[in-house]
């Protein structure tokens, strides 16, 4: 599973629950992946770049690899399936020529296991693009990119702006379990065993309000969203963390088989007409995602290469 943290800081990146961040692991997580009973795949076949894409054109249908987090991937309250990567999906795999999409939900740490082993097509779950995951499968180029936040007072009466900020002012600061946030407050000085750990943004928020601290930190798009129907606090303006001293952000993006180059490449064709004309705003535009949001970054890039 996830190593510990302060191992590497593009490992574990904040988000709605440590998991979705997180490297992932080995045997554990297909275990798993196995007792939800998913049916497997057709096993991968030898041609050159991969044929999945005309076996899916074949049986009209691709298996996307969910992991039930919103604004993501996720089963919604009437059972349909929707979030910013299902419904890029649909739009993207109905171009390519397979006309329905069929969720298998997973747990976050089982989704690169699960889709090495032939239990569903692709990765479909805003997945972050590092180094240590492009070891293990291939990535789409980003679908959408993220910068980080801060839950405040109204009015920012500390004026926290920044992790450096958090530590000139002496802020009580809090963020969630297993976040990259964790990582980002210790490079800018504040000390590790000082932080308020909370299992999520709400809880970020609640100890916010209640005055418990100063600050809580996540993902732009998880603190502007959760104070929506607060009174009490703001979300501050989106900011680039620190690592190793440089700007760092994060783009989140759909995973292939090693083996299925050509697939990838077609999804990436797909990927930037609608970048290019504007329909990939409009598709994760209801998901609470802004223009800060859209990227140019490449898989390339994350990837360290």
């Amino acid at each position: 599973m996830a190593p510990p943290l302060g191992n590497d800081v593009h490992t574990i990146r904040s988000g709605h629950r440590r998991s979705r961040r997180s490297v992932l692991g080995g045997l554990a997580a297909l275990g798993a992946l196995g007792a939800a009973g998913c049916t497997r795949v057709a096993a991968a076949s030898g041609t050159k770049g991969g044929d999945l894409l005309e076996r899916l054109r074949a049986q009209g249908v691709v298996r996307l690899g969910i992991a039930g987090e919103i604004p993501f991937g996720y089963i919604d309250k009437d059972g349909h399936l929707t979030g910013e990567a299902p419904e890029l999906a649909k739009v993207v795999f109905k171009r390519l020529g397979v006309d329905k999409v069929q969720p298998v939900p997973t747990e976050f740490g089982s989704l690169i296991p699960g889709l090495n082993s032939q239990q569903f097509d692709v990765v479909a779950a805003g997945m972050y693009v590092n180094p240590e995951r492009c070891q293990q499968v291939i990535f789409a180029d980003p679908d959408y990119q993220m910068l980080d936040s801060f839950i405040v007072r109204k009015g920012n009466p500390l004026g926290l702006h920044s992790y450096r900020d958090v530590v000139a002012k002496k802020a009580k600061f809090a963020t969630g379990t297993g976040y990259a946030e964790i990582e980002y407050a210790v490079e800018a000085g504040y000390k590790q065993s000082d932080i308020l750990i909370v299992p999520d943004q709400v809880a970020g928020l609640n100890a916010v309000e209640a005055g418990r601290v100063d600050v809580f930190a996540g993902t732009a798009l998880t603190t502007r969203e959760v104070v929506k129907k607060s009174g009490k606090t703001e979300a501050t303006p989106a900011f680039a963390p620190l690592v190793k001293g440089k700007p760092h952000v994060d783009g989140g993006a759909f995973a292939f088989r090693p083996a299925e180059t050509r697939l990838r490449d077609a999804f990436n064709v797909e990927l930037h007409k609608l970048k290019k004309s504007g329909e990939l705003f409009r598709i994760l535009r209801p998901f609470g995602f802004t223009q800060a949001e859209m990227t140019d970054l490449t898989a390339k890039e994350l990837c360290g290469g």
